[in-house]
């Protein structure tokens, strides 16, 4: 299904010649796909953002997710991204993190991991893990064929559950695309796409549950946030927020929806409504994502140049 577009916004994406690129699947599929052996120029790639709820369950979630990972085979992505804390549905409840159990989680990931190798995808999994008996809220990065490229833990929280990431900032090959990655409150804090597209991030996988739409004052910043950090560096943004849930607008395991991918200039590609369970997709030219404007912050003899060539050292960067 073809996204729904207005006229102004037609117009706008038809003068990019993007919009035949972009697509949202409203429904998971629940039959096995095959890995898709279309050919695809090199410089494209198929990204993905899922918009779904999900569970305090691990294993509940990862068997939807696993649906929704069939879809985004059919749709012959990539990479998919999936919301903050997807294995878990984002809860926040004191009690639920004293007696959450480890094993549960891994146990899910590798659900999702088995799955994603079997389909060929790349997958930015929402979770949470466990380190020295502590959590953090934090993202399992997958490349196709099943290797997990590491894990980022968020680093400035907006809730009372995990500790903290402390980590050097990852750049890591997803789909053979140099990428950084980021979580819900971190997306106020520029220096963490920053750095990293200073150090040759082309994409920002941004995964969040943010406020509801009863926070109807955030909701301006929200949108304006992810397309900032994607125009202020010359990078693409997927970004997958969790869906507003209608029997329950005060829960913690709902936000208002707006997944979206974001173009280097800044514009949206695509973008989701606030309620709907979907699969927003595109084909992006990676050739467009230069990095212009964050190369030009070190590049430049300017009062900051010394500062951010300082600071792209807290990047980690994998071997391609």
């Amino acid at each position: 299904m073809k996204v729904k577009l207005s006229r102004r916004s037609f117009v706008s994406l038809a003068s990019t010649g993007i919009v035949a690129s972009c697509a949202q699947t409203p429904v998971p599929a629940h039959t096995q796909t095959p890995v898709s052996t279309r050919s695809r120029a090199g410089k494209e790639l198929r990204v993905g953002a899922c918009q779904i709820l999900t569970f305090p369950e691990p294993k509940r979630s990862a068997e939807k997710i696993c649906a929704w990972l069939e879809n985004a085979a059919k749709e012959e992505l990539d990479v998919i991204t999936f919301p903050e804390a997807a294995v878990c549905g984002y809860t926040c409840d004191k009690d639920y993190w004293k007696q959450a159990n480890p094993d549960e989680f891994r146990a899910a990931e590798n659900v999702v991991l088995t799955a994603a190798r079997k389909l060929g995808l790349a997958v930015v999994l929402g979770t949470a893990h466990w380190e020295s008996g502590k959590v953090f809220n934090s993202l399992l990065v997958v490349d196709k064929g099943g290797e997990a490229r590491g894990r980022y833990s968020k680093t400035f929280l907006a809730e009372a559950w995990p500790k903290p990431g402390r980590r050097r900032l990852p750049v890591w090959t997803l789909a053979g695309v140099k990428s950084c990655f980021i979580i819900c409150h971190d997306i106020r804090y520029p220096e963490l796409v920053r750095l990293p597209a200073i150090a040759g991030a082309q994409i920002c996988y941004y995964s969040s549950n943010e406020s509801g739409l009863l926070e109807e004052h955030k909701l301006s910043a929200y949108r304006a946030m992810p397309i900032s950090r994607a125009t202020e560096n010359t990078i693409y943004l997927v970004m997958a927020n969790a869906p507003a849930d209608p029997n329950n607008m005060r829960g913690d395991s709902q936000s208002h929806g707006n997944s979206k991918i974001i173009n280097p200039d800044g514009n949206v590609l695509c973008e989701a409504g606030f309620f709907s369970e979907t699969l927003m997709s595109a084909t992006i030219n990676i050739d467009k994502a230069t990095r212009a404007i964050a190369q030009r912050t070190v590049r430049e003899e300017t009062i900051l140049r010394q500062w951010l060539q300082d600071g792209a050292q807290l990047v980690e960067q994998d071997k391609p």
